[in-house]
Order: C-alpha cells, then sequence, then structure tokens
C-alpha cells in the first residue's frame, strides 16, 4: 500500500527540455531540475501550513517540523503520519496529542484578524518568538578546523540533488570525529532542517554526540529550530544574520559560520575577543 503511494508522489528530480546558451551556439538538449511543491501539513484534519518542499522524506519533514516549530514537544505526541498526493501537491496528516491540538488551535484562534507582517508566514511582530529555550546537551568533544575541513571535503559526495541540480541545501548531522552520519537535502533550508531532525529524533539521536552542518546561511528560523531541538552546535557554509547570532547566544549554541577550507568564524556569548 505504501510502495502505491510513493510511485504517485512526484520525483524529486523532473527531466525538462532546455536551450543551452555558449559561445559556440545554442543546443536543444535535456537537463535535471529539482522538484519543488506544495506540501500541506495537516494535523488533526485541520490543515495548518502549506510548505513549497522538494517531494522526498516527507515523514521526516513532517516529524521534524512538528518539534521544531513546537507543536509538539515530543515525539510521543505523534500518533501517526500519512502521506497522501494530490493534483496540486502533497498531504501530510498528522495524528497529535489532544492536549497538543488544543494547543495549536488557541494558537490559531489568535491569529484571526491580524494583519501579516510578512516575517517566514508569521501574522504579527508580537507573535515572532525570540527568546528561545537554553540547550540543555554539552557537545563531549571539540569541534576544529581539521574536522570541518573533513566534513566540508565529504559533503559533497553525499548531495545527489545539488549534484544533478545545483539548486538543493543540505542538512547533514555529523559525529565527534567530523563523520558524515546523514545528509537530508531539499529546496528550502528549513525543510532539509526540519528532515534531518525528523531522522534524529526517529533514530534516538543524541544531540551532544555530534553537531548539525548547514549548506546555507545562518538564519534565525534554523538557530531558533535547533534551539528548540537541543542542539548545542550549529556550522554553516555562509554568513549568519545578527538575529541569528542572539537567538544562538541567548540559547547557548555554539554557533560557527563562514565554515570554508581555510577556516570558520565563531560568534562567542560575548562580544569580548579572546586573549591569545
Amino acid at each position: 500500500m505504501y510502495d502505491d503511494v510513493l510511485e504517485r508522489l512526484p520525483d524529486a528530480l523532473q527531466e525538462v527540455r532546455i536551450l543551452r546558451h555558449s559561445a559556440v551556439g545554442v543546443e536543444d538538449c535535456a537537463d535535471e531540475v529539482a522538484e519543488e511543491c506544495p506540501v500541506a501539513l495537516v494535523f488533526n484534519g485541520i490543515s495548518h501550513a502549506v510548505m513549497m518542499a522538494t517531494p522526498a522524506d516527507l515523514e521526516y519533514f513532517a516529524l521534524g517540523f512538528a518539534l521544531s516549530e513546537g507543536i509538539v514537544k515530543d515525539r510521543r505526541e505523534v500518533f501517526d503520519i500519512e502521506v497522501l498526493p494530490h493534483a496540486d501537491g502533497v498531504e501530510v496528516q498528522l495524528r497529535i496529542a489532544q492536549s497538543a491540538f488544543a494547543c495549536l488551535k488557541a494558537h490559531r484562534r489568535s491569529l484571526t484578524g491580524r494583519t501579516g507582517c510578512g516575517v517566514c508566514g508569521t501574522e504579527s511582530l508580537g507573535l515572532l518568538d525570540l527568546a528561545p529555550e537554553r540547550v540543555t546537551a554539552r557537545p563531549d568533544f571539540s569541534i576544529d578546523h581539521p574536522r570541518l575541513q573533513h566534513i566540508l571535503a565529504g559533503l559533497p559526495g553525499h548531495q545527489a540533488l545539488t549534484r544533478a541540480t545545483g539548486c538543493a541545501h543540505a542538512a547533514a548531522w555529523c559525529d565527534a570525529q567530523g563523520e558524515i552520519v546523514r545528509v537530508f537535502e531539499d529546496v528550502g533550508r528549513h525543510n532539509a532542517l526540519d528532515k534531518l531532525f525528523g531522522w534524529m529524533v526517529k533514530s534516538g539521536i543524541d544531540p551532544a554526540g555530534g553537531l548539525v552542518f548547514l549548506t546555507s546561511r545562518a538564519s534565525f528560523e534554523l538557530v531558533r529550530k535547533c534551539a528548540r531541538m537541543n542542539v548545542p552546535l550549529m556550522a554553516t557554509i555562509s554568513a549568519p544574520t545578527t538575529l541569528a547570532i542572539r537567538i544562538a547566544q541567548a540559547a547557548g549554541i555554539r554557533l560557527l559560520s563562514f565554515c570554508r577550507q581555510n577556516g570558520f568564524v565563531e560568534y562567542p556569548a560575548t562580544d569580548v575577543a579572546p586573549q591569545h
């Protein structure tokens, strides 16, 4: 039954006709493009959000989203997840605990009549959650430049969607030795991270035993998700925003950005430069 559902889902890759222009002329050929489709997340029969995502690993995505957005506090509050293809996209139905659903409905009622501010789907500035939880996990290892170099060198081998299309973000879980354990890709960086979180929770991964590595900038939403998931160490290839730095500092998350082969930048909990 589930195999039939998978066969009806859109493929993560689609072949399209292109005209490739170059100095020698125009070539009529085919190319692979990453699929982007609407994915509706439905909780106890009520649609909560529609995300534009790559239609792969959607059970992990739904579970990670429910946890990282604070809709449920524990995996045990998610009783069932069902992925259903539709003509216009994909619907993921989650059956959650009644207590979590009651909180979700109350939150939805608080949105009624508000004017949207346009910040990542939040309906008003007052609803932005800028007071993160303090993470309680603490890395039992030290991350250094050689470990990050090892991750950077190995990551392309885990990015099949990116190699084929050049337009996907990746979220990786890496162990204390800098070995890449699992990578998820998506056209949306938030979606890739939620897929990773869903897998981590289902696999019983301890956040203190490794780090989350993202092939994107460090935005406030990504750091906020890591705080909810008790992830104490987050690294990104690109730059952070000021709000991402402040959220990381408030949560006690060690944030590393500009992770490149020649080094990385760390944003400590204070603005005092380290003594050498």
